[in-house]
């Protein structure tokens, strides 16, 4: 358990330090950072359970008040902001990485690199885009449009997300908690 603590604590700092990377601000007010590598690892790397856990106190944390995300920003009212259906993604996107590398038999890399894709992606957008939508009073349609800004650099972010997680499973086996 003390163990687990550490890693869900270690990868909550990970998702705050991505946010140290400078952002490339948009003019719908969501920004491109690397925080999103942060989740898809948070997942591919913990697991599904650890992964969401690893996300959640670092939403916990900025929800608090302190300036996690990237850009210096934090507090409730970033829950308000366009951000928040990525905000609200953030855990479900880790936790479904984490269910599907714990649940597939490919090589850690490839099971990384299309969790990542699936969770890290998919998933997030699934929340993000209508989110954008609804706080920008967009479409559906405008806000996916919008949205594909953000998709060459998070497929880039998958891909990275899977040869970080292959090696962790070449050089420490037992770290890749997702399939012990």
């Amino acid at each position: 358990m003390e163990r687990s603590l550490t890693h869900v604590a270690l990868f909550a700092a990970l998702v705050a330090v991505l946010g140290l990377v400078p952002q490339i601000s948009l003019a719908a007010g969501v920004p491109i950072t690397a925080q999103s590598l942060g989740i898809m690892l948070c997942g591919t790397v913990l697991g599904a359970r650890r992964g969401a856990l690893a996300v959640l106190l670092f939403l916990a944390l900025v929800a608090a008040g302190l300036p996690l995300l990237s850009g210096g920003r934090g507090g409730i009212g970033v829950f308000a902001g366009p951000s928040v259906g990525f905000l609200i993604g953030f855990p479900l996107a880790a936790f479904t990485a984490g269910w599907i590398v714990e649940r597939t038999t490919l090589a850690p890399g490839l099971a990384a690199g299309a969790a990542a894709i699936i969770g890290g992606i998919g998933v997030l957008y699934a929340f993000g885009i209508p989110g954008m939508a609804l706080v920008l009073q967009k479409s559906l349609g405008e806000a996916s449009f919008i949205a594909m800004a953000f998709l060459p650099g998070d497929v880039l972010k998958a891909v990275l997300a899977g040869f970080v997680t292959q090696a962790i499973a070449r050089m420490r086996p037992g770290a890749l908690l997702s399939r012990a």
